[in-house]
Protein backbone atom coordinates (compact mmCIF):
# COMPACT_ATOMS: atom_id res chain seq x y z
CA UNK A 1 0.00 0.00 0.00
CA UNK A 2 0.99 3.61 -0.56
CA UNK A 3 0.19 6.62 1.60
CA UNK A 4 -0.38 10.02 -0.04
CA UNK A 5 -0.31 13.07 2.25
CA UNK A 6 -1.09 16.57 1.05
CA UNK A 7 -1.32 19.88 2.91
CA UNK A 8 -2.55 23.07 1.30
CA UNK A 9 -1.82 26.72 1.97
CA UNK A 10 -4.15 29.22 0.32
CA UNK A 11 -3.53 32.78 -0.79
CA UNK A 12 -5.44 36.00 -0.13
CA UNK A 13 -8.04 35.14 -2.80
CA UNK A 14 -9.23 32.12 -0.82
CA UNK A 15 -12.58 32.62 0.91
CA UNK A 16 -13.40 30.59 4.05
CA UNK A 17 -16.74 29.52 2.52
CA UNK A 18 -14.76 27.58 -0.11
CA UNK A 19 -13.52 25.23 2.60
CA UNK A 20 -16.66 23.09 2.66
CA UNK A 21 -16.77 22.82 -1.15
CA UNK A 22 -13.14 21.70 -1.28
CA UNK A 23 -13.66 19.12 1.47
CA UNK A 24 -16.78 17.75 -0.18
CA UNK A 25 -14.95 17.35 -3.48
CA UNK A 26 -12.00 15.60 -1.80
CA UNK A 27 -14.33 13.20 -0.01
CA UNK A 28 -15.88 12.09 -3.33
CA UNK A 29 -12.54 10.68 -4.50
CA UNK A 30 -13.03 7.32 -2.80
CA UNK A 31 -16.29 6.69 -4.66
CA UNK A 32 -14.87 7.64 -8.05
CA UNK A 33 -11.15 6.85 -8.16
CA UNK A 34 -10.08 3.19 -8.28
CA UNK A 35 -7.42 1.91 -5.90
CA UNK A 36 -8.29 4.06 -2.89
CA UNK A 37 -8.44 2.00 0.29
CA UNK A 38 -9.03 4.84 2.73
CA UNK A 39 -9.32 8.62 2.53
CA UNK A 40 -9.56 11.34 5.15
CA UNK A 41 -9.51 15.11 4.74
CA UNK A 42 -10.02 18.01 7.08
CA UNK A 43 -9.27 21.51 8.23
CA UNK A 44 -6.12 22.03 10.27
CA UNK A 45 -7.12 22.43 13.91
CA UNK A 46 -3.65 22.37 15.45
CA UNK A 47 -3.05 24.47 18.52
CA UNK A 48 0.65 24.59 17.67
CA UNK A 49 0.40 27.95 15.93
CA UNK A 50 4.18 28.23 15.57
CA UNK A 51 4.10 25.21 13.27
CA UNK A 52 1.04 25.89 11.13
CA UNK A 53 2.71 28.32 8.64
CA UNK A 54 -0.67 28.96 7.06
CA UNK A 55 -1.39 25.37 5.98
CA UNK A 56 -5.09 24.98 6.55
CA UNK A 57 -6.34 21.88 4.71
CA UNK A 58 -5.03 18.33 4.83
CA UNK A 59 -5.61 15.15 2.82
CA UNK A 60 -4.54 11.57 3.48
CA UNK A 61 -5.20 8.85 0.92
CA UNK A 62 -4.17 5.20 1.21
CA UNK A 63 -3.82 3.45 -2.15
CA UNK A 64 -3.67 -0.27 -2.86
CA UNK A 65 -0.29 0.10 -4.55
CA UNK A 66 2.05 2.47 -6.37
CA UNK A 67 0.26 1.99 -9.68
CA UNK A 68 -3.05 3.13 -8.15
CA UNK A 69 -1.26 6.24 -6.88
CA UNK A 70 0.14 6.88 -10.37
CA UNK A 71 -3.33 6.57 -11.91
CA UNK A 72 -4.79 8.99 -9.35
CA UNK A 73 -3.02 12.13 -10.64
CA UNK A 74 -4.52 12.19 -14.15
CA UNK A 75 -7.94 10.87 -13.05
CA UNK A 76 -10.75 13.30 -14.10
CA UNK A 77 -12.11 13.62 -10.54
CA UNK A 78 -8.66 14.57 -9.23
CA UNK A 79 -8.17 17.00 -12.11
CA UNK A 80 -11.54 18.60 -11.28
CA UNK A 81 -10.21 19.26 -7.76
CA UNK A 82 -6.93 20.63 -9.10
CA UNK A 83 -8.87 23.07 -11.33
CA UNK A 84 -10.91 24.19 -8.30
CA UNK A 85 -7.66 25.41 -6.70
CA UNK A 86 -6.90 27.77 -9.58
CA UNK A 87 -6.25 31.26 -8.25
CA UNK A 88 -6.48 30.35 -4.55
CA UNK A 89 -3.53 28.00 -3.94
CA UNK A 90 -0.36 29.47 -2.50
CA UNK A 91 1.59 26.30 -1.78
CA UNK A 92 1.09 22.57 -1.50
CA UNK A 93 3.23 19.93 0.20
CA UNK A 94 2.96 16.32 -0.97
CA UNK A 95 4.51 13.23 0.65
CA UNK A 96 4.11 9.73 -0.80
CA UNK A 97 5.51 6.67 0.94
CA UNK A 98 4.98 2.92 1.10
CA UNK A 99 3.03 1.81 4.15
CA UNK A 100 5.22 -0.14 6.55
CA UNK A 101 3.56 -2.26 9.20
Amino acid sequence: MMEHLVIFRFNEHYRPEQERQLLELLLTFKDHIPGIVELTAGVNMTEETDNIHGYSLGLRVTFTDREALRQYGPHPKHQEFVRSLDGILDQVVVVDYPVVK
